[in-house]
């Protein structure tokens, strides 16, 4: 591998148990999950499982729990520079119906990334996650702990009851774009809990529909994102698109700059071409990265949306589709691998 740094912006950090966010909750959220665990909803379950058995902990736990396994068994062998902890199991807090509980389980989750996680290593970076129920009190979780040093991201997750780019989630990114904080979206819990279907068809049969479909949750809440002038009011606000698969843009960038020449008055905020936001404020995570029998094929697709300008290499480790970063992308010239699987990232999280 001739491109030698290398930043994994999606890496799934968990704790062992829930017991280990008892002493960042107050009551009665503390007895609650004390006595009956998390109680998160999911609908969509793998038949091969989503975690890697080989990043179980020697000394025991879930996969990616231990943060000195994690260095021995992930950073080192790779030789990352950073890595972005984007947490897992309470990424999808948005879907519980109870606002005020995925708040405090949120808080709690990121109050325990600091105490137990970035100390470790100054590797580690956090994204910090949030509950979007109450988008006031999301905003004050960001200014409680967005000045961190190393806190560089607010992750919410795919699913949600109302698009992303409506005014109901405005004051956090005002927030985090106050805070110079990236918002990244990571799927998972489609169709769980108080979102919507997880496509809009409706609710698909198996696990195997559900992860082919995720891109078409990004599509929409892309589309959202931009015609509701979400960068014209916080023009600072970058967005990652994480483990939603890259290939789709090209054709809703055309599609969308095609219908704005023609339907421009029902988006009179937007003073340049869509695909231009995109490309201004959007990034793509690389896993899980489409590469077709003829390489060329993606090259074009790539050329087209400027990837090398907008991807950011992740290995979603430690799930079952993680991405090598020696093996992906090795056909790609070596200033783009430069700038995907180092600079891109370096740059946007300020590292």
């Amino acid at each position: 591998m001739n491109h030698s740094k290398v930043i994994d912006c999606d890496v799934h950090n968990e704790f062992k148990s829930h017991e280990d966010l008892l002493p960042y909750l107050q009551q009665p959220w503390k007895r609650m999950v004390s006595e009956f665990g998390l109680r998160l909803p999911f609908m969509y379950n793998s038949p091969i499982g989503v975690l890697r058995k080989d990043a179980i902990p020697p000394n025991g736990g879930s996969p990616g729990s231990d943060p000195h396994y994690m260095l021995k068994h992930l950073v080192e062998p790779y030789g990352l520079e950073h890595v972005l902890l984007t947490g897992d199991t309470l990424i999808h807090v948005s879907n519980l119906p109870d606002a005020d509980y995925a708040s405090a389980l949120a808080s709690a989750y990121n109050d325990y990334v600091i105490d137990k996680w970035l100390p470790v290593s100054p590797v580690f970076k956090g994204a910090m996650v949030i509950a979007t129920q109450n988008p006031e009190q999301a905003a004050r979780e960001i200014d409680r702990i967005g000045s961190h040093p190393d806190i560089k991201a607010v992750v919410i997750n795919g699913a949600s009851r109302i698009p992303y780019g409506q005014q109901h989630y405005h004051p956090i990114y005002e927030a985090a774009e106050r805070n110079g904080l990236a918002m990244m979206i990571h799927p998972g819990s489609e169709g769980s809990g108080i979102s919507n279907p997880p496509t809009g068809a409706g609710y698909l049969s198996t696990y195997l529909q559900w992860h082919t479909s995720l891109s078409s949750v990004y599509m929409a809440q892309l589309i959202s994102i931009v015609c509701e002038g979400v960068f014209e009011k916080f023009p600072n606000l970058k967005f990652i698109f994480c483990e939603g698969g890259v290939t789709w843009l090209p054709h809703l960038m055309w599609r969308l700059d095609k219908n704005y020449k023609g339907l421009r008055w029902t988006a009179p905020w937007l003073k340049k071409m869509p695909s231009q936001y995109i490309r201004d404020n959007c990034f793509l995570t690389t896993q899980p990265i489409e590469e077709p029998d003829n390489f060329k094929h993606l090259e074009m697709l790539f050329d087209i949306i400027d990837a090398e300008n907008m991807l950011l290499f992740s290995s979603d480790y430690p799930h079952w589709d993680f991405d090598d970063p020696t093996a992906i992308l090795k056909r790609l010239g070596e200033d783009a691998k430069r700038k995907i699987f180092y600079e891109n990232a370096k740059q946007l999280f300020q590292l």
